[in-house]
């Protein structure tokens, strides 16, 4: 990147001023800058210099801002650059078919950081046409709350504005039960009994365990015993996939795909004692709702691997849809715990989820942000691998000028 000195700043607020009545705003003359080579993670170490400058520059009247523009003007790229209110090009995406989604855990609030990975896909089918769905993850029985599937909702038809259906994952679990005993009789799923520990040891040396070579017919009767609730007990049996035992990361070795839970679910009560692990769920549903773009945080890398696999295994694997793996924005002092934040409210520490305190897509809509504000962002972000580190007060500085500009 070239250095950009503070005049060369000054010269795009200036020119952002003189467009918009005589008041720059800070984001606009950082996506101007972009023009000069300024990389996205670099924002945060010139932050401060623009708003500065911005500053000064709003404190003279438009003709004074005209003719100090004027002098410098030369300074001001001309080269086409995309502009924060657009989107990147979606590779391979067809107009009007373009299927994405969110998949949320009912185990708390949603919060700022569901804004950041999230607020992307929903952007890209509304741009290109298509289905956006919203998939409630909610097959861990004990970590479900109730509450959870209303204020998820309600935040998503406010923030997203164009969710296409609402899907409880825990309505499905007989689909995921098919797909499973389908992996069972191509024998690329097994019904595993080791002990935890003795299935590590194993795995952990490239060694299968026993259940391993088990034929289809003796991994049917096991997993029908799985079913049976006088059959095996919570944390006795579990159903895994028969990867590659040789992978050089041993967390892609024989995962598993469902476990036994006998915890009472919100929603199903004890109708199911067997519940699908994320990976059996998410390759399923991506099946069978044609998914053809998934946008994602890089912690999912491994998650995507696994599920290209049960696509692949179930002849899909020409349907897989193109992922993109976005870099965190870890934010140095902003708790985005649910469980933190939930707790923290039960100690009656913060009033609910609303408290003007928390940042919460709840507290935010409270607090009179506009959904526009959270898109604006997200477009100026695009899709980046890169991690970012971020203050309360850089996130804000940036989504408050949006929000003044949002109609």
């Amino acid at each position: 990147m070239k250095e950009i000195t503070d005049e060369i700043i000054k010269a795009y607020a200036l020119k952002n001023a003189v467009e918009h009545e005589g008041k720059a705003v800070v984001g606009s003359v950082i996506s101007g800058l972009f023009a000069e080579g300024l990389k996205r993670e670099e924002i945060k170490d010139i932050m401060m210099r623009v708003s500065m400058i911005v500053n000064e520059v709003n404190r003279v009247g438009v003709e004074e801002q005209k003719i100090q523009l004027s002098d410098i003007e030369k300074l001001v790229s001309h080269r086409e650059v995309r502009s924060p209110d657009e989107l990147p090009e979606l590779p391979g995406a067809k107009k009007g078919k373009v299927i994405m989604r969110f998949r949320p855990a009912p185990s708390g609030p949603m919060h700022i950081g569901h804004m950041v990975s999230q607020m992307i896909s929903p952007l890209f089918v509304k741009h290109y046409g298509g289905k956006f769905y919203v998939f409630i993850d909610d097959t861990n029985p004990e970590e479900t709350l109730k509450e959870a599937y209303k204020n998820i909702k309600e935040d998503c038809d406010w923030l997203f504005g164009n969710v296409y259906e609402y899907i409880n994952a825990s309505d499905r679990i007989k689909v995921y039960y098919k797909y499973t005993e389908e992996l069972i009789k191509k024998e690329v799923a097994y019904v595993c009994t080791c002990e935890s520990e003795e299935f590590k040891e194993l795995i952990d040396n490239s060694k299968a365990c026993p259940c391993r070579a088990l034929s289809a017919k003796e991994n049917e009767a096991r997993w029908k015993n799985m079913l049976d609730k006088k059959g095996y007990k919570e944390g006795e049996a579990v159903v895994r996939f028969k990867s590659n035992i040789h992978d050089n990361n041993p967390a892609m070795r024989d995962f598993p795909l469902a476990r036994i839970n006998e915890h009472a679910h919100p929603k199903q009560g004890k109708k199911y004692r067997v519940w699908p692990l994320m990976n059996l769920s998410v390759a399923c549903d991506d099946i069978d709702y044609k998914m053809t773009h998934i946008i994602r945080g890089k912690d999912h890398g491994d998650n995507a691997k696994r599920q290209k696999m049960i696509f692949k295994a179930l002849g899909k694997e020409k349907q897989f849809p193109w992922n993109f793996f976005m870099g965190r924005i870890k934010f140095t002092d902003l708790i985005l715990s649910k469980r933190k934040i939930k707790a923290a409210i039960e100690k009656g520490e913060f009033e609910g989820y609303e408290d003007v305190r928390l940042p919460t897509i709840a507290s935010l809509r409270k607090r009179g942000y506009k959904p526009e504000a959270f898109a604006k962002f997200a477009t100026m972000r695009g899709l980046t691998d890169v991690d970012k580190v971020m203050s309360q007060k850089d996130l804000f500085d940036v989504i408050d000028r949006f929000n003044r500009e949002a109609k």
